[in-house]
């Protein structure tokens, strides 16, 4: 029997089932009370990691949950056509398919090969999670013009090789490969 989880142990990106369901903690507030006798409360943003909507729920400190049956698999990126996007399962070999809700806009930061995390519930896949960072071509930026601060701004548009628009400094050219900070789309430097 797995152990459960009390509410106000939850932490920041711990995984935890609610109603059946998995979520994953974002972010974590503890109320406590002033007055003799009352509870100590604790608000939960929360992401349901079947269906990707992001909730703020409040529940009571000794409120118990169950460890989800999740698990991260490591896979390598295939393909995506109209039915999804296939993953090739780096222990197993079996494909594993991920429709548009499930892929989000990961697709802007995947290429052909990469390895990311499919995530389980239950055996089957509901999600991935990128690599930290991604290396990827620019494919089109502007030339920086010399002078060109006076917006305050020393960035400009770069679009890459899969679609993503991103923020470069000015310095970066078009053929280029950059790192991008996956959560973020943040240029990390270059490659």
């Amino acid at each position: 029997m797995a152990e459960l989880i009390s509410a106000i142990e939850v932490k920041r990106k711990m995984y935890f089932e609610f109603e059946g369901t998995p979520f994953r903690c974002l972010d974590k507030d503890i109320s406590t009370p002033t007055a003799r006798g009352g509870q100590t409360l604790v608000r939960v943003k929360m992401r349901n990691m079947l269906n990707g909507a992001v909730q703020d729920k409040t529940f009571k400190a000794e409120d118990k949950f169950k460890e989800p049956d999740l698990e991260a698999v490591p896979a390598s990126y295939l393909y995506s056509d109209s039915d999804g996007s296939y993953f090739l399962d780096q222990a197993t070999f079996e494909t594993h398919t991920l429709d548009e809700q499930m892929m989000g806009d990961a697709l802007e930061m995947l290429l052909e090969g990469i390895i990311v995390q499919i995530q389980k519930y239950n055996g089957n896949p509901i999600g991935l999670e990128l690599p930290q960072q991604v290396e990827l071509t620019i494919q089109y930026t502007e030339p920086a013009v010399r002078g060109d601060t006076s917006s305050g701004s020393v960035t400009k548009a770069a679009t890459l090789e899969t679609g993503a628009v991103v923020r470069v400094p000015l310095f970066v050219k078009e053929g280029e490969k950059i790192k991008i900070v996956t959560e973020t789309r943040e240029f990390a430097g270059r490659v």
